[in-house]
């Protein structure tokens, strides 16, 4: 079984903690991992390191390299697929089979499951579980989407409406009929079974999600998959024949003509369709942190019913949420808040609103606010830079270079360059020449100068540049040589 993770989603409705430029996929929200780390450790167990593929775009390819290989178990980087232009999820997991297909040398029967990268789901183990019983169950024929059963009438999830029908998973036993060795007690459960499908239904508003908690038949939508190769191409001819097109080319001129494919995702290009889709319900916990509201449901709280993270001061307050960055937050008197403070941004929330935080975004959209887009400390393949201050004429930044990484061999046209160190040792080329710069000393770069700055030692370097000239803007840069393919 091979395992497809989307992870070129921009979502924003974590804002202000995720941006355009840094989404929630590669966030730390509930502990030390990324979520599209958590999403990878998930897997493992049930599939290999060398069977999961990461679907992303260009701008987050470096996001997803370093989320990788800080695991324990890294990924091939060469199973990083860019996508060559913002499309959605169908054209996406077209592109994922073909890549299988040609470059893992899978055939029709093998079976690929689709998981977004931004969910949390636990415990692992069982989840482990079910994706081997999904697996049985697409290949006998079926396409097989998760559900989760409701617990509340949820307006922010779609639904999937099963039938009365039911069937078995497959046996998990060997031919031999002896249980496959190193299976836990929930992939070893054979119990379990699943519906067959009758509709999708899209978010309800709140009347309509109440009577589906209570019809019984009703489940969330979780925007998992697992079908055969085979299988979902039949039913792209079927059902969507333009996307199927790309089955016929190569995996590099699918890549090439990925822009020309149909902006739709994988609901309504087939699975609203298909006359194929079955339901495997999995009972565990699952939630795709879809606001707000969904994170505080799913943190610890205290005593009082707060969840807190930061240099938090409270009196009075309940069942609130503060997320501090910086600075000290001080509450009295607050009940069922949402506040999330960061360098340039805070949002203050009532519980129960939080999907309205779209409204925010579109706002800042249309006064084209760059804090859409943008973090105030923005994530670069060889470290970070944070900006400190920015006015006419100048920017000052704080620029964190990893061990042994280098910035590209650049030039700037409208703006020279300070820096002074403040930890580490810095390389330094300037022109023809290179030098080091330790500590509490500085270096000046002249406007149209080739420059390069290097951490060669052991621990991070920090430097404090200052920027001046007619423009600042990040560009006003003329890369001549980079490593990193910029």
């Amino acid at each position: 079984m091979k395992a497809l993770i989307l992870a070129g989603g921009s979502g924003t409705r974590l804002w202000p903690l995720s941006r355009k430029n840094y989404p929630k996929q590669f966030l730390k929200l509930n502990g030390d991992m990324s979520l599209l780390q958590q999403t990878v450790q998930r897997l493992l167990g049930a599939i290999s390191p060398e069977d999961i593929i990461v679907m992303t775009n260009n701008d987050y390819k470096f996001h997803v390299i370093s989320d990788i290989n800080s695991l324990p178990l890294p990924l091939p980087v060469s199973n990083i697929i860019l996508e060559p232009a913002c499309r959605n999820t169908a054209p996406a997991i077209a592109l994922g089979v073909l890549y299988c297909i040609e470059k893992l040398g899978c055939t029709e029967n093998e079976v690929i499951c689709v998981l977004p990268s931004d969910h949390v789901i636990r415990p692992d183990e069982e989840f482990r579980g079910y994706l081997l019983k999904a697996e049985k169950i697409a290949k006998d024929g079926h396409i097989v989407t998760f559900g989760i059963k409701p617990q509340r009438p949820e307006t922010g999830y779609g639904y999937i409406k099963v039938r009365n029908q039911k069937g078995t998973v497959p046996d998990l036993r060997t031919p031999s009929g002896v249980v496959e060795s190193g299976l836990s007690p929930y992939q070893k459960d054979r119990t379990q079974n699943f519906s067959k499908v009758e509709r999708f239904v899209e978010k309800p508003d709140k009347e309509t999600a109440k009577q589906y908690l209570e019809d019984g038949s009703y489940y969330w939508n979780s925007g998992m998959f697992a079908f055969t190769i085979g299988g979902i191409i039949e039913e792209f001819r079927n059902h969507l024949p333009e996307m199927a097109e790309i089955f016929e080319k190569n995996f590099d001129e699918a890549a090439a003509g990925f822009s020309n494919l149909p902006d739709i995702s994988i609901d309504y290009a087939v699975m609203e369709k298909s006359e194929r889709m079955a339901m495997l319900p999995i009972e565990l916990f699952w939630s795709d942190i879809g606001s707000w509201d969904s994170l505080f449901d799913l943190l610890d709280k205290d005593e009082r019913g707060n969840v807190k993270t930061g240099d938090i001061v409270s009196v009075d307050t309940k069942n609130t949420l503060i997320i501090g960055d910086n600075r000290l937050i001080s509450t009295v008197g607050i009940e069922d808040c949402l506040i999330v403070e960061t360098e340039d941004a805070v949002l203050i929330v009532k519980r129960g609103h939080s999907q309205r935080v779209r409204e925010v975004i579109k706002k800042l959209e249309q006064a084209k606010r760059k804090e859409v887009a943008e973090h105030v400390t923005t994530y670069r393949p060889w470290g970070s830079y944070t900006v400190l201050e920015e006015g006419s004429r100048y920017k000052i930044k704080r620029i964190a270079v990893n061990p042994d990484a280098r910035l590209s061999l650049q030039k700037h046209l409208h703006r020279s360059e300070h820096w002074v160190v403040v930890k580490g040792t810095a390389k330094v080329t300037i022109g023809d020449k290179e030098i080091f710069i330790h500590e509490n000393e500085s270096v000046y770069v002249p406007k149209s100068t080739l420059h390069r700055l290097e951490n060669p030692g052991k621990v991070p370097l920090e430097i404090i540049e200052v920027q001046n000239g007619e423009y600042v803007g990040e560009d006003d840069i003329v890369r001549i040589d980079d490593e990193y393919g910029r």
